[in-house]
């Protein structure tokens, strides 16, 4: 059967560098972080696939490319601090936590926000933390941050979010679209996020970040 290690190495040479992502922290992150222990015991044997991992509920482990890419067009400096909305078990701050300074990571559902801390911990990541509460609403005591990364789709993303985000801050977020998914970038200027196109992908849309329904007789 093939290790772990040898399955980790074949995700990043198969499906991250041919992504046309070449920064060496992110490739570095993701052979040394070990994906396997931030899914559900249920699917670890899928945890190197190319895909979303499903967690039921309407989450997932975003697909290695997908988060790859992100983190690359991010251009994330090591002196900047990250919020993850979304980490699901932590796979996501984990390898955040290695190319910034600090992670703070915003999970509601209880079970995962204590097993993505406890495993964290126990492979003495000590530069994320766990914080459980709605996504939606961030963790604006911990801000502002130079990154957000939401780990799933958005229909729109909240104005507290947002308010979120220094000056010169970037934001990440899958725009489901129909039935299509975008990736798009955000920069903070002025009080005023500009967005822009970086790449197709999917993900079902978190609680909090669809886009309010208006009806008309």
């Amino acid at each position: 059967m093939t290790t772990f290690a040898a399955r980790r190495r074949m995700m990043v040479d198969t499906q991250v560098r041919p992504s046309d992502v070449t920064k060496f922290p992110i490739i570095e992150a993701m052979l040394r972080v070990p994906r396997e222990l931030y899914v559900p015991e249920s699917q670890k044997e899928a945890a190197y696939v190319g895909e979303n991992i499903d967690l039921g509920g309407g989450r997932v482990v975003l697909e290695p490319r997908t988060l790859a890419k992100i983190l690359d067009i991010l251009e994330i400096a090591p002196h900047e601090v990250a919020l993850d909305i979304g980490p699901a078990f932590g796979y996501s701050a984990a390898i955040l936590a290695q190319l910034c300074d600090a992670v703070v990571a915003v999970e509601e559902d209880p079970v995962m926000a204590a097993e993505a801390q406890q495993t964290l911990l126990a492979e003495d990541i000590n530069n994320a933390a766990v914080i459980e509460g709605p996504l939606a609403q961030g963790a604006a005591k911990h801000g502002p941050y130079d990154i957000i990364v939401v780990e799933g789709a958005v229909e729109m993303v909240p104005q507290e979010v947002l308010d979120q985000l220094k000056d010169g801050g970037r934001i990440a977020c899958v725009f489901q679209e129909g039935a299509l998914g975008v990736v798009r970038i955000g920069h903070m200027a002025g009080g005023i996020v500009s967005w822009r196109f970086a790449f197709n992908a999917g993900a079902p849309v978190l609680q909090g970040f669809k886009a309010h329904k208006s009806f008309a007789l």
